[in-house]
């Protein structure tokens, strides 16, 4: 099946064609470090550290470039390194803040299973190519200087408002939208504003000053990808203005009716019901999630965060929950049981993990624009399948080989790494609350047994497992769907 995926700009699902398949190229934006990133902050990155995968497994990971990059100039920064090195010069201050605050995001969605990009580019890097687009906006009258900045002139695209839907000529001054004099037109947005002397800057045909938001986008995609490039992702959120503005001056700039072929955005994320608040008490980082007792009172390991948010749709939001969490760690531990139960741990942990690649079926789920609900549908029974493995059995061989293939089933889903696959048995099977891994395998060997018995209608033998699970701390729960999954009794 090709490669089916949704485009915000055309509004419809369509198949994946890349410019040059030797050279597929996608630009995700990334963090503005000022702030350890937030849950809300790791749902695009796993989303499109997926499809950076998936891109890999296609076409090769030679002829796939993933360009995702840091924010490293804005005022929050600003006033972030004021706040916590008042004594150090600003721009020492702001160096502090951007190293400390990237390599904690970094760490962090290491530890969500994200691969890095090919390339990382810092703004602050890129000053040079963002004067070159504005200059190039200028001569083709696109944008204007007035009152010690530069603003692009909305009225001179056309089609200004093609991403987001919105109507440029319902965009008037009003109540909510306060218009500077010095604009042209309500819409019109910054691409250079003068720095004051105690504020970062850099030399400008305009003066000294720093560059606008959406303008830092455009001139690092354009350096890394070109002028037109692949895919272009992010969360729905910047759709508009910030998606919106950057098709505008990278096309106007360069005389392309196209900045990307395919826009990719994934949907909002709340927590417990709630949108996200500082003030409500929700606010929760992947920090928090990943090292401290802050959510559901207890540490969770980065696999579980990553499978809870491939359950739901990335198009869709997510009510991201410690209920979610729990759910997504008993699956977990299910699966890595089942290959246990197969291979056993030794050589699960030790072997191979490039003997086989992944199932056709789950390729066909990913490929219909990553439909992740149900490939993880399909895992679970795969999973089920391998957990009623006799031991004993006189011929292995297909059980064995199925059991690779969901090791690289989970791999391409970045759920388990061998580098961190210690790591995360420790953390599942490994404690006072916890199944060790062999006893887990076992657990889901007498499940096996017990449905075996449902189906025969023996109730006096699936009551029987049932109550010995339970005396051992085991509850068994009969799903919907006709499996059985189990947690330990707290």
């Amino acid at each position: 099946m090709p490669l089916k995926l949704y485009n915000t700009l055309t509004r419809t699902k369509q198949d994946f064609a890349p410019i040059d398949p030797q050279n597929v190229r996608m630009y995700v934006c990334g963090p503005t470090v000022y702030d350890f990133a937030h849950i809300g902050n790791a749902r695009p990155v796993i989303v499109f550290d997926l499809l950076y995968r998936l891109l890999r497994h296609e076409y090769g990971a030679d002829h796939v470039k993933y360009v995702r990059n840091i924010t490293d100039v804005d005022d929050k920064i600003n006033a972030r390194a004021l706040r916590d090195f008042p004594n150090l010069p600003l721009n020492d201050a702001i160096a502090k803040v951007t190293s400390a605050t990237a390599a904690q995001f970094h760490k962090d969605v290491a530890a969500l299973g994200c691969l890095p990009p090919n390339v990382e580019p810092r703004a602050t890097q890129y000053i040079g190519p963002m004067i070159e687009v504005i200059e190039k906006l200028i001569a083709r009258g696109h944008a204007y200087a007035a009152a010690g900045e530069v603003l692009f002139d909305v009225r001179s695209m056309p089609h200004y408002g093609g991403l987001s839907g919105r109507n440029l000529d319902d965009q008037k001054a009003g109540a909510r939208i306060a218009v500077d004099e010095h604009k042209r037109n309500a819409a019109d947005f910054v691409l250079w504003k003068l720095s004051k002397a105690d504020e970062p800057g850099w030399d400008s045909p305009w003066g000294r000053g720093r560059p606008g938001w959406h303008i830092e986008c455009s001139a690092m995609s354009w350096k890394n990808l070109g002028e037109t490039f692949d895919i272009h992702g992010g969360g729905l959120d910047l759709i508009f203005p910030h998606h919106e503005n950057e098709i505008a001056q990278s096309t106007c700039a360069f005389g392309h009716d196209m900045m990307a072929n395919v826009w990719m955005h994934n949907g909002f994320v709340q927590v417990e019901g709630k949108k996200m608040s500082k003030s409500d008490g929700n606010f929760v980082t992947i920090n928090d999630l990943l090292n401290t007792d802050k959510f559901g009172g207890r540490k969770w390991p980065g696999e579980v965060l990553r499978l809870a948010m491939l359950k739901t749709h990335y198009r869709q939001p997510i009510d991201f929950t410690v209920r979610a969490l729990e759910e997504a760690e008993i699956i977990l531990k299910k699966w890595l049981g089942s290959i246990v139960h197969v291979l056993g741990k030794e050589r699960f942990l030790s072997g191979d993990w490039t003997i086989v690649p992944p199932r056709q079926q789950l390729l066909y789920e990913l490929s219909n624009d990553f439909n992740t609900s149900e490939a993880l549908m399909g895992l679970s029974i795969v999973s089920s399948r391998l957990a009623s493995f006799n031991p004993v059995s006189t011929d292995s061989r297909f059980e064995i080989a199925d059991a690779w293939e969901f090791v690289a089933d989970l791999s391409l889903l970045g759920l388990i790494s061998q580098n961190r696959i210690g790591e995360l048995f420790q953390m599942l099977f490994v404690g006072s609350s916890i199944i060790d891994s062999d006893k887990a395998a076992l657990i889901d060997s007498l499940i096996s047994l017990r449905l075996a018995a449902r189906a025969a209608k023996n109730w006096v033998e699936s009551d029987r497992i049932r109550d010995e699970l339970l005396a051992q701390g085991i509850v068994l729960k009969d799903n919907k769907d006709g499996t059985t999954t189990w947690e330990v009794k707290r």
